[in-house]
């Protein structure tokens, strides 16, 4: 039997599958019907149906019965139908998604057994990024598992690489405010002193958080996100993986909330260009007295170029930059 489309299941109703006509157990929050499989069940029908409806995880490794074996796991998994939710204990909607409804879900165990035997994705005890390389899975299948998320037990972080690369995987949150706070404070004191005049310096304070939020946005949302637009290969998932699909495996790892600064740097490198190119062209102490000299080198010198206000950038992306001359004669475009 294949499996169907996979839905949400309230946990009374598939304690009340336990019937030969419908069967349904549970292994974890996944929902399986059995109904097919009950005759074929080498200790008899009737030895399932005394967990119709209910959690089989312990009977399944039980040892004083009989522990079952990997393609217990599998053929299992050829039955599995929905994700289940406990109606007592929901907060909010259970999503269909991910199987989750609270908070509380995001920082639950994750049996590893449990986990890696009926999905067959990655195993949180050994190097990821080697299973996802080796595992050769379909993009639907990963984009799938990748959101469905896990938490790595004792708070501490699942081996990525498994080898000398590992600490540059990892990042505390700390980082964040220790490495850009200093900065910011420092680009702030310059601006201020630069431009002699506070609203000004605050109007371009607050034109560059708008943008950096706006490149945030944009960048979570069309390169983090790219996930339907990925080419299906073992290449582009791995490289998803490593760029923003671990987070959403592994959300609360501690380690793993932040971009690490190895990542960071490559990420940062165009945009930090492309705003030295737009607003940094001169020193930041003469940047605008050299802009209004320029402005007016619009006015006085070539009233058919020259036509950014505040940067020069699309001025150069469109050939309309003035050319300043370094003697004491007129200045005119090239």
């Amino acid at each position: 039997m294949a499996a169907r489309g996979l839905s949400i299941f309230d946990s009374a109703e598939v304690r009340s599958q336990n019937t030969t006509e419908s069967c349904y157990v549970t292994l974890g929050r996944s929902v399986y019907d059995i109904t097919e499989f009950l005759d074929s069940h080498p200790g008899g029908s009737d030895l399932v149906l005394e967990y119709g409806g209910k959690d089989v995880t312990k009977a399944m490794k039980d040892d004083s019965s009989h522990v079952h074996t990997d393609s217990a796991y599998e053929i299992l998994e050829d039955y599995r139908i929905a994700t289940v939710f406990e109606t007592e204990f929901v907060l909010g909607p259970a999503y269909a998604s991910t199987g989750m409804s609270r908070e509380e879900d995001l920082s639950t165990d994750t049996d590893y057994n449990l986990d890696f035997k009926p999905h067959r994705f990655l195993d949180l005890r050994k190097p990821l990024l080697i299973q996802l390389w080796q595992g050769n899975f379909s993009k639907s299948f990963y984009l799938d598992q990748v959101h469905r998320p896990r938490h790595y037990r004792g708070g501490e972080s699942a081996p990525l690489f498994g080898n000398f690369l590992e600490p540059l995987s990892k990042a505390a949150w700390y980082l964040v405010p220790s490495i850009w706070l200093p900065l910011v404070a420092y680009g702030t004191m310059v601006s201020f002193t630069g431009l002699g005049n506070s609203i000004t310096a605050s109007f371009y304070w607050i034109g560059g958080f708008c943008l950096w939020t706006l490149i945030e946005y944009s960048m979570h949302r069309y390169l983090y996100h790219i996930d339907y637009w990925l080419p299906d290969n073992r290449v582009s998932l791995m490289l998803h993986f490593l760029l923003h699909g671990i987070h959403h495996y592994l959300p609360v790892d501690k380690y793993r909330l932040v971009t690490p600064p190895a990542l960071f740097v490559f990420l940062a490198a165009p945009f930090w260009k492309l705003s030295h190119a737009a607003f940094f062209y001169n020193c930041m102490p003469l940047y605008y007295k050299e802009l209004k000299k320029y402005h007016l080198q619009h006015h006085f010198a070539d009233s058919q170029n020259g036509f950014g206000v505040t940067s020069r950038f699309w001025d150069r992306v469109f050939g309309t930059e003035l050319k300043t001359s370094t003697s004491k004669g007129t200045n005119a475009r090239n």
